[in-house]
């Protein structure tokens, strides 16, 4: 028996997000599916993290324990040739016994993408979020840096477990420009709150088109005060990447 890790990657469009329910297709699911057609019969799959419905990941990292009589290179094959077209095993590799996705892991990192424009784009909107009126581009990449370090995150979003701890290390948090107009913000931590980085999406872009003032985030976050409501959509939002240390 060994415990392999799994890089995923998957458009998040068609799932009800990547943590297994009933009823609901989910990333975990058809992972679970693909491998009990191969003779897997555990119990469940270890995720990194859970991301909600609509949200997509290049970098999920998943770990189950298996019976493969063959190289890792042929489960690889075998599951992605059962797995559907929006879902993929970008790696697989064989992982210490107790290796966990979850605990294990030191940083996770996403990326939000969007555009400014008043007029739709259908192509461009499955992917971005499309925003308008436009905004202060210096003030969007200069207020970033207002979310770095370690702060209680309470006005930004809510713990995973009731009276679970809000606080927490954001290490990277800076916005990009493409030259084709895209926005990109990129955003690193510790771990996350649940909506955290929609919600810190939504507050930059509402204080860079002059909705929501500087002096209230920087009083949120003091917790003196409240944000105004709102989310950024979840089909912006992919998670990029799940760091581990070394591990023994």
């Amino acid at each position: 028996m060994a415990r392999y890790q799994v890089i995923l990657a998957y458009d998040g469009t068609g799932f009800t997000g990547s943590q297994v329910q009933a009823n609901s297709r989910t990333v975990q699911g058809e992972l679970e599916r693909a491998l009990r057609n191969l003779g897997w019969s555990d119990r469940t799959v270890i995720m990194a993290g859970r991301t909600d419905t609509g949200v997509h990941a290049t970098g999920q990292v998943a770990a189950f324990d298996f019976e493969w009589a063959h190289s890792a290179d042929k489960l690889l094959g075998a599951l992605n040739a059962d797995l559907p077209s929006d879902l993929v095993v970008r790696s697989l590799f064989t992982a210490s016994a107790n290796f966990h996705p979850r605990f294990d892991a030191v940083s996770r990192e996403y990326r939000y993408r969007m555009f400014f424009d008043p007029i739709r784009d259908p192509l461009r909107e499955k992917f971005l979020w499309r925003a308008w009126p436009d905004v202060d581009g210096d003030a969007l990449k200069r207020n970033a840096d207002l979310f770095l370090g370690t702060h209680d995150f309470a006005a930004i979003g809510s713990p995973m477990k009731p009276k679970g701890t809000t606080v927490r290390t954001v290490t990277k948090a800076e916005w990009k420009k493409m030259p084709d107009g895209e926005w990109q913000f990129e955003v690193r931590a510790d771990a996350f709150l649940y909506r955290m980085v929609r919600r810190l999406v939504y507050v930059q872009v509402s204080v860079a088109q002059g909705r929501c003032s500087v002096e209230k985030v920087q009083n949120a976050l003091l917790k003196q005060g409240q944000l105004l409501a709102g989310l950024a959509p979840a089909h912006g939002l992919t998670l990029v990447e799940v760091t581990y240390g070394s591990h023994d």
